[in-house]
């Protein structure tokens, strides 16, 4: 089962949070790509793609997608471990999960700061990014 994330290539919070999965994906069944990709942009449902303000990430996995906080408890579950105790954030209802997730998104690049262009990954980790 392979799984895809659609990140905002541009933003440190984002790339820092795709190199802690990266560490933690041991069965390598996570694949990645930046919202600003042509790849994403062909991929992407357009109601989910805001090309403006690319401010979620996006989860493909099982045959649909998952965005906001529903993208990071999916994430959550297919890590497994210690990570399943964060799946009790299902209990919260969603408006309020990604009303969190928004404050945190709206604020990134303030609290966390940007690259000027997206992530280009190295060679060992040039087939876990998709084109």
């Amino acid at each position: 089962m392979q799984t895809s994330i659609f990140f905002d290539g541009v933003c440190n919070l984002c790339n820092r949070g795709v190199n802690f999965l990266i560490s933690k994906d041991k069965k390598e069944v996570l694949k990645f790509a930046s919202l600003q990709s042509e790849y994403a942009q062909n991929t992407i449902p357009k109601e989910l793609l805001n090309r403006e303000n690319l401010d979620t990430i996006i989860v493909y996995s099982d045959g649909q997608f998952y965005d906001r906080s529903n993208a990071v408890l999916k994430l959550c579950k297919i890590l497994g471990g210690g990570f399943y105790v964060f799946l009790i954030g299902y209990l919260i209802p969603r408006f309020i999960r990604d009303g969190l997730y928004r404050f945190i998104a709206n604020n990134r690049y303030r609290w966390f700061g940007k690259t000027a262009q997206c992530r280009i990954p190295t060679v060992d980790l040039k087939d876990r990014f998709l084109d």
